[in-house]
């Protein structure tokens, strides 16, 4: 049966298309090696959660096996909610090889994490994928390696309601997931929950808050600044209610820690930062890159650009950097200081890829370092 978890006995989460390729491809590689089809199959996501999957439309080739899990996105309104995510696994010489298949889209343009010309499988799902089919090689003890095909049929007209073509990812949709699972993060269930975390960190007579919009920020902080994350409290898109609420309970300081993808959208005002609600990020910095001095080409190639990591590359490509992240920096410093309303002082820490920091503002190492003394 199909595992969803209770989010607070009120929403379900659901599983990503990452889990789904992942359960399947373990299935059809195991059921190379045995006569039984498996109609069950246990995987353990990125964050630990254990997920036992049902498996589908099992189809055996004569050098190959083909199985399928249905996405279930829990209460999360997600567009791929229902979908196939079918893979077709044989084996091969040496290696893990995965690529995509029908209805899984194609990258064309640079700045993404998966490189032009390949299937738009992310990272974390291909690690996944390449871990469960170890175990089987264990299993079995199997020597050589395994071909991976993900397909979606009708991923290519799904995927024009995505971010997709804006992105340069062509012919279907993209195999997603950081942590394997689908959080509602749409629901006042979810800001019910934040609030309440808050009160427990002011019930325990802590001043300081540390926020982080998702995972991004809780890996940065744990992996670069060496924070324990027991105290983090991770905000999702909603940043105008968590900074509202420590407002209200008086709170004195918010550190807030996250990736340039989502936090650029505050230069713009922007405090849900779910892309159903907004975007601008390109938009933010073509106007910072202009006001900087940029010409139109380079306005032309930011306003383009797939991710804000191609935007400031094209940014530092005309020597604009620094004029553009420190106007930024300002706008963002005006956005948050204005929903506090004064009431709470709030620094902030931007990074980017390689996790560099991009910017940061003034008292942010000061308060990363009382926060770090509160522990």
């Amino acid at each position: 049966m199909n595992q969803t978890v209770t989010y607070k006995e009120k929403r379900k989460w659901g599983f990503t298309t990452g889990s789904c390729a992942t359960a399947a491809a373990k299935a059809a590689a195991q059921m190379l090696f045995s006569s039984d089809d498996i109609c069950v199959v246990r995987i353990v996501t990125p964050n630990g959660r254990e997920l036992n999957l049902d498996i589908i439309d099992i189809t055996r080739g004569e050098h190959s096996v083909c199985c399928g899990v249905i996405k279930d996105a829990g209460d999360d309104p997600d567009v791929t909610n229902g979908m196939k995510i079918y893979a077709t696994v044989s084996k091969s010489e040496a290696g893990i090889h995965i690529d995509g298949g029908v209805g899984v889209g194609r990258v064309t343009k640079a700045g993404l994490r998966v490189p032009v010309g390949e299937a738009a499988i992310n990272p974390v799902p291909r690690r996944m994928i390449q871990g469960v089919l170890e175990e089987v090689k264990a299993q079995h003890a199997y020597e050589h390696g395994f071909r991976v095909v993900v397909s979606v049929p009708g991923g290519e007209a799904v995927a024009a309601h995505t971010f997709n073509p804006r992105l340069g990812i062509v012919g279907g949709i993209s195999i997603l997931g950081t942590t394997g699972i689908v959080m509602p993060m749409s629901e006042q269930a979810l800001v019910d929950t934040i609030k309440v975390e808050m009160d427990v960190q002011k019930a325990a007579n802590r001043q300081c808050l540390l926020i982080a919009p998702g995972n991004y920020g809780l890996h940065f902080l744990q992996d670069n600044l060496a924070i324990n994350l027991q105290h983090v409290i991770k905000c999702a898109n909603f940043l105008g209610e968590t900074i509202d609420y420590a407002s209200e309970l008086q709170f004195e300081s918010m550190l807030l820690v996250g990736h340039v993808g989502k936090l650029l959208k505050l230069a713009g005002g922007i405090m849900n930062t779910h892309s159903k609600m907004a975007d601008g990020r390109m938009e933010i910095l073509a106007a910072h890159a202009g006001m900087a001095g940029a010409g139109a080409d380079v306005i032309r190639n930011i306003m383009g650009a797939p991710t804000t990591e191609q935007a400031l590359a094209y940014i530092a490509q005309s020597g604009l950097t620094d004029n553009v992240v420190s106007s930024v920096q300002e706008k963002i410093e005006f956005h948050l200081h204005h929903r506090a309303r004064n009431n709470l002082q709030i620094e902030f820490i931007v990074f980017a890829e390689q996790d560099r920091i991009l910017m940061q503002s003034a008292q942010a190492q000061q308060l990363l370092k009382q926060f770090e003394e509160t522990i």
